[in-house]
Order: C-alpha cells, then structure tokens, then sequence
C-alpha cells in the first residue's frame, strides 16, 4: 500500500529539478510582466478609440483635403492587431489566451454595428479580427515546436550526462537567479571522501556506477519532497556535487535536509552491495546572511567543506563563518585583488633561467599587484588570499596573457629562442576552458609553442592525475613544455614521474637553501638530479642566491639554475636589456 501511495504521490508532483529549469528557462524567453499589462491595455485603448471613430460622421482636413474620420480606423484596428501579435510572440500561452480573448470578445460590437445600426463600414473589421486570430494561432503552433527544440538543447547544456542531474550551468543560474529576486536559500558543496581510491581501487567503471546510483537517490529526495525543503541537486564535476535549498524556516530545519542527504551514503552501501565505505563533505553558506552574490556563496561554501574535510572529523557537515580563513586583514586583500583584476593592475616580473655557463635560457613569469593608489602589494600577501577565494586562476591567465605578448616580441625583435615558463594552479588546470585559454594566448601573442613552458605542482597530479594527465597531453600536442614545479616536497612525487610526461624538474629552494650545511640535502638533490636524468628530463634548481650552491650544482650534475645569484626578478624594461646585451 505504501509502495501504492509512493507512486501516485511521484505521478502527481511534478519533478522539483525539472520544474526549477522549466521556470528558469521560462525567465529568459518571457518578457516582464509590465510588458504585457502595457501590451493589453493599449489593445483595449486603441480598440474602444475604433468603436468610436467608426461611428463618428466627422471629417477632419490635412493637406487641404477632407478626411473621414472613419479612415483612421484602420490604421488603429492594424495597430491594436500588432498589439495581439506581441503579446503572443512575447508572453507564449499567456499571451496566446490573451489575444484570443481579447479578438474574440472584439467581434460582437463590430457584428451590432453592422446588422443593429446598419455599418457596414465596420465590416472590414470582422475580417481584420479573424485574420489576426488566424496570424496568433499560427504563430502559437510554430512557437510550440520551435519551443520543443529549444527545449531539447536547454537539456543537453543544463544536463550532466553521466548522471543524469543538473550540471555546473543549471547550478550557476539557479543561484544567479535566486539571488537576483532576493529569495533566501542554502548552498551545499560537497565532495565525496576519498573516491579516487575507489577509481583506482575498483575501477572507473565502477566508480562512474557509484555516482550514478548515487545520484539517483538524491534526485529521488529533491523530487518527491520527502526532506520537507525545495532542494535541487546537481553534479558540479568528478565526484563534486552541489545542493540548493530553499522554503526552509531555521537552520536547523536546513541542516536535517543535508543530514538526508548524507544518509544516503550509508544506504548506498548497503543496499548495493559496495565493498567499501562511502562519505562525503558537506559545506553550506546561507543567502544573504553569509554572502550576498553568487560568486562569494559558492567560495564560501566550498572553503567551509574543504575546511570539514581536511579536519578528518567524523562529522561531515559545516557552515561556513568568516573565522575559518578570513580575518580582518584577509578580507581586506581579498577586496584589493578585486579591485586590482577589475582596473588592470595585475602585472607580471620575469626572473631569468640560466645553464650552468651563463647562457640565457628563458624566464619564469611572476604575478605582481599594485594597490589603487599605485602601491605594490607583496605576492606573499597576495597569492594565499588568491588561492583561497577561488581567484588565484584569473591572476594566472593575466600574467600569461600579458608575459606571453611580451616574450614573444622580444624573440621576434631579437631572433633568440627563450622559454616563458608559467605557473599554473590546480584549479585553474581543471577548468573545462584552460585548454582553449592556452591556445588563445599562443594565438594571439604569436609566441610558438615550444617556447611555453607550464610549471604545475605535485598536488595536481596527486588530487586530478587524470584530468591533469589528459591536459598534458593535449599540451604537449601544442609544442608546450611541462615542468613540475617545487619537485621533492611531497610524498608521493617518485610514483607519478613516469605518470605525467614532463620535460623538466624544478628542485624546491628549500633543499638548496641547506644543501652545502646538510650532507643528507646534497645527496637528496644529487638523487633528484640523477633520477631526472635518469628518466630524460632536464632539472633545474630554484633560489640559488651563493656561489657555494652553484658550485655545489655544478660538480652532481644540475643543468639550469634560477636564483638571486646570476638574475632577480625583473621588470619587462630590464629584461630587454639583458636579453640584448646577452
């Protein structure tokens, strides 16, 4: 019987996610509201105005001719005709209804007229209406399948096609959209713990049957309503996941509805038969309490679920509070990095790279900031901030953007092979348009593509080895040199070299600040230098600021060095400079 009760009450509700896009496509085609009342009312207007002047007997005189009143009224009852033409172009079913009404209930006066009164100057009108009747229902009919297209392809881009639940896009609009009417509600980020263990473990092809179970479960909460809330759930990417809530009346009544959620992670395992545990992290910010744009809620919940994850509690759940990464002076960064990436003060520095003889080999470009009153704001103040907000990425492709004009005029000027070395983040790599950003800036820029070398780190490969792997290759394709930036500092660096096909080590200053003070040091970047070899890659060692260091590098075999002792960070008039003189 409850099975029963659970398929009429499924039958009769209409999905919440399919009904939260219906409405936020409907936003988009619609016009405003006051627009159609403007529409209506001027229909109504002209058509009493019509009524009128067919009656009247008067004559007016224009250009010394004598003029009908009654001539008017077709250019009125044409005008009022593209009144309901509008409203249904515009405003769809409702607009439609409208105009049928409103030209059907204009027929009756017209026909008195005519047999009552005897006007049959009027009898032009009853055509006119009826031709217009016939001009909104085409209109209404050809709308409806151009609609129904529309519709196909709103689906495919609002549409994971994995699991079969709103994506990124569908997500972003909503929020935009709920933020713009100014409608409380909760975003939730969450992230599955530890899901690439079950890739790595079990499979892709498994790990792809999770998340689709899993997805189904929840799209079974958000559309039956059994949490109470209006939810929408979406998958952002990978084993990333969002949920909005709305239509609750305290925290706590939010807070039960992710705690269904989650406990559908225990059920999963139980009832499929799954071999391992499944958690995830779930962090949530309130509108408006906790940010007041769409930008900012999505940090603000993703730093408050990375803040419950990396904890490693056993609890999953957190709301996120301004004490978690931001105290005064970080927000106050934060607010200078806005402004700096909206007035275009997001700058770059090159610091040369040398072979162990001195010659030039290229640059690494640095990100430098100026304040609004042109002072520099340090990249160690910078850069964190950058990192934790979410901003970190546009900060990288201004300084590619910029550097990359610049190194490639400079090879062109002076016929010299250099290599612009960049540095690029995880979640700027990650990004679905980083590909397609790169090949834009070696378009337009004109620097060939050999001549581009992207340094990433470590915890690129560790957290999205294969995102990262498929990036590289596509990379490399374009001629683009890879480097691991800051190689040795983790854990598990030796077990992805012959992972990831780089071309270049960069042995971390840390190692070659106590290198000649630590034999353990020395021999760890002798290792490192060896291995490279070993595997075809070239090393090149980062802060060399002493002789000793070089001499050291030199005799266990370093190719390249970078450092204060042969080359600071400069800016592009100096590197000119030193690119001539060199």
């Amino acid at each position: 019987m409850k099975e029963k009760e659970k398929v009429d009450r499924a039958d009769k509700a209409k999905s919440n996610i399919e009904e939260t896009l219906n409405r936020l496509y409907l936003q988009k085609r619609i016009g405003p509201e006051w627009g159609f009342w403007l529409l209506v009312i001027g229909y109504l207007v002209v058509s009493i105005a019509v009524s009128f002047i067919a009656g009247s007997s008067r004559t007016v005189v224009i250009g010394g001719n004598v003029v009908s009143f009654y001539a008017f009224a077709g250019v009125l009852s044409s005008l009022s005709n593209i009144f309901v033409i509008l409203l249904t172009v515009f405003y769809k079913m409702q607009g439609f209804i409208f105009a049928v009404v409103l030209l059907l209930l204009d027929i009756p006066p017209i026909l008195m007229g005519i047999f009552l009164r005897g006007n049959m100057n009027s009898l032009p009108g009853i055509f006119g209406n009826l031709l217009a009747l016939l001009a909104v229902i085409v209109i209404r009919f050809n709308d409806k399948r151009v609609i129904t297209y529309q519709q196909e392809l709103r689906n495919q881009a609002v549409t994971d096609m994995l699991t079969q639940i709103p994506n990124w896009f569908a997500f972003t609009e909503l929020v935009d959209s709920l933020v713009k009417r100014g409608e409380p509600f909760a975003v939730v980020s969450i992230d599955i713990n530890g899901f690439k263990v079950i890739n790595d473990t079990m499979g892709f092809e498994t790990g792809n049957l999770v998340l689709v179970d899993l997805s189904s479960r929840w799209k079974e909460i958000a559309d039956g309503g059994s949490s109470g809330t209006r939810d929408f759930i979406c998958r952002l990417n990978g084993d990333e996941f969002a949920l909005v809530i709305r239509d609750f009346r305290t925290e706590e009544e939010a807070l039960k509805t992710i705690r269904m959620y989650e406990a559908v992670l225990d059920d999963l395992r139980e009832s499929s038969g799954y071999d391992f545990y499944i958690t995830a992290s779930f962090g949530y910010a309130f509108y408006p309490t906790d940010g007041k744009d769409m930008d900012s809620l999505i940090s603000y919940s993703d730093i408050a679920m990375h803040e419950i994850k990396d904890t490693a509690s056993s609890e999953h759940i957190l709301r996120y509070s301004q004490d978690m990464h931001f105290n005064e002076r970080t927000l106050e960064i934060e607010g200078k990095i806005r402004t700096a990436l909206e007035r275009d003060n997001v700058y770059f520095m090159l610091q040369p790279q040398f072979d162990m003889d001195h010659r030039l080999r290229g640059f690494e470009a640095l990100a430098r900031m100026r304040d609004v009153d042109g002072s520099v704001i340090f990249p160690g103040d910078f850069i964190p901030v950058a990192e934790k907000v979410g901003l970190v990425d546009r900060i990288d492709s201004e300084v590619f953007r910029k550097s990359a004009a610049f190194v490639a005029e400079l090879i062109k000027k002076y016929d010299r092979e250099l290599i612009l070395s960049v540095n690029v983040s995880v979640r700027h790599l990650v990004r679905s348009d980083f590909l397609e950003e790169i090949r834009t800036g070696l378009r337009e820029s004109g620097l060939p593509g050999n001549c581009l070398e992207v340094e990433i780190t470590e915890s690129i490969m560790i957290e999205s080895l294969e995102q990262a792997t498929n990036d590289i290759e596509e990379l490399r394709a374009l001629g683009v040199r890879i480097a691991i930036d800051d190689f040795g500092t983790g854990y598990s660096s030796l077990s992805y070299l012959n992972t990831i096909p780089a071309h270049l080590l960069k042995v971390d200053k840390s190692f070659i600040d106590s290198m000649n003070s630590s034999e353990k040091s020395k021999q760890y970047v002798a290792a490192i230098i060896s291995l490279g070899h070993i595997l075809g890659y070239e090393v090149i060692s980062e802060g060399v600021e002493e002789e000793a260091q070089l001499g050291t590098l030199k005799e266990i075999g370093c190719d390249y060095i970078q450092g204060y002792l042969w080359g600071k960070p400069q800016m592009p008039e100096e590197i000119e400079v030193l690119v001539r003189e060199s």
